[in-house]
């Protein structure tokens, strides 16, 4: 599947974002235990063997903060490929002000696209399906990722974003997909996650007007 990535332009590839980006999540039997960001970077690595990689997401960030500590390090370090994923955080406090958190996002999206990267954004898979959490917080939490996820779509449209949309993935209800903490992707849920990041990045290279050019 790596070889979707062949021909690649990268060279210095960006992350940014709460514990998604971070990688938490629960060791799995028989799969390999990296997160799903470090993964792509790596199959973005064996085209490119000088690009470098830096992650800065940090767990329990809200998207306000992703943007106040992350984003000037980001830029600092000069990206041609970024990737954001934040929001969920926020997702899990008293008070959920999605239009804010839209407005945290898309200003860390434009400020990096300003700066010539190519910004990947993502959807998550709706870790809300968990039969680990009670009905009525599931209920709330599902409203909320919902709203997170649209929110992203939409951004991911207005600013022409790569975008990887997970959150109706079919394996999203699997038992067998989340950790402990009913929350975060387990070390299986990494691994598809990784897999349709590189098929999303692989299609984005394939467009007609990006085979003979940059990205």
């Amino acid at each position: 599947m790596e070889e979707l990535l062949s021909g690649h332009p990268w060279r210095r590839f960006v992350a940014l974002g709460d514990s998604v980006v971070e990688g938490l999540g629960d060791a799995v039997p028989g799969y390999l235990d990296e997160p799903w960001v470090d993964r792509l970077a790596g199959a973005l690595r064996q085209h490119a063997g000088d690009l470098v990689f830096r992650n800065l997401g940090r767990r329990n960030t809200r998207a306000a903060l992703v943007r106040s500590t992350q984003l000037d390090k980001a830029l600092a370090f000069e990206p041609d490929l970024a990737l954001v994923a934040c929001g969920g955080y926020d997702t899990l406090v008293a008070r959920f002000d999605e239009h804010r958190v839209a407005s945290e996002i898309r200003a860390i999206v434009g400020a990096l696209q300003d700066r010539g990267s190519t910004v990947i954004t993502v959807s998550m898979i709706d870790s809300s399906r968990s039969p680990q959490l009670p009905p009525a917080v599931r209920e709330r939490f599902a409203r909320r990722l919902r709203a997170l996820s649209d929110a992203t779509s939409v951004i991911a449209r207005d600013l022409g974003t790569l975008h990887i949309d997970l959150f109706d993935h079919p394996v999203g209800d699997a038992d067998n997909l989340l950790s402990a903490d009913g929350k975060h992707a387990n070390r299986r849920g990494h691994a598809i996650a990784a897999a349709e990041a590189v098929r999303a990045v692989g299609a984005h290279l394939a467009r007609p007007e990006l085979r003979n050019g940059a990205a």
